[in-house]
């Protein structure tokens, strides 16, 4: 029994070592993804403040009277329109073509970008009302909720900017393609964000 014992605890490790652990690419899109979720949950919990609060208008404008529909409805085709060009782009750097790669980043951040203006016109535009944060409940979690998913555009605009610099500097490398898969992840992801802001802030502050 000894004797038997001593080989299977000699094979034991020999299995594990056999199977390995997992590849760099897939640890840190699995910690990308627990980033991902985090900030989820951080945005749930501002959705959760809207609906709180998006009939505390104190008097102020409601959404009805500051909510562009036909503007909101280019921002979102934008957005939607960059999440197609984003995929593109993970076509052409899953096939290393840095051509294709440049073409879609570009696309992308254009549309991005124009998403982006719309969205501060937007705000401009109401703080030119006087609908600013500071006029009532309602207008304090619009321009948080908002806000923020505006400024992880912004730094989505940024890291692709970036990225575009390493692809041409350092080629298609794993550490360059690891970053390419988490940005596509990060931008795919704020779009379907904006999905529930547009149908939660926009549709139904329209509607009510």
């Amino acid at each position: 029994m000894n004797a038997t014992a001593a080989i299977d605890a000699e094979e034991t490790p020999l299995r594990v070592s056999e199977a390995g652990p997992a590849s760099k690419r897939i640890v840190v899109a699995y910690g990308f993804w627990i980033f991902l979720l985090s900030d989820i949950v951080m945005f749930s919990a501002l959705f959760a403040a809207f609906v709180v609060l998006r009939n505390a208008t104190a008097g102020g404008p409601t959404g009805s009277e500051l909510f562009s529909q036909g503007r909101v409805a280019i921002e979102t085709a934008c957005l939607l329109a960059s999440s197609y060009t984003c995929g593109l782009m993970t076509l052409s750097v899953n096939s290393r073509r840095r051509f294709g790669t440049y073409i879609g980043a570009l696309l992308t951040f254009v549309l991005g970008a124009a998403f982006l203006a719309l969205e501060l016109h937007e705000f401009t535009d109401m703080i030119g009302q006087g609908a600013t944060p500071q006029r009532s409940a309602f207008l304090s979690a619009l321009f948080t909720l908002v806000g923020c998913h505006g400024l992880h555009v912004a730094a989505g605009l940024i890291w692709l900017v970036v990225m575009m610099g390493q692809v041409a500097r350092k080629g298609f490398r794993d550490p360059v393609l690891r970053r390419l898969q988490c940005f596509s992840l990060f931008w795919h992801a704020l779009d379907i964000i904006w999905v529930g802001l547009f149908t939660v802030v926009y549709l139904m502050g329209v509607t009510s």
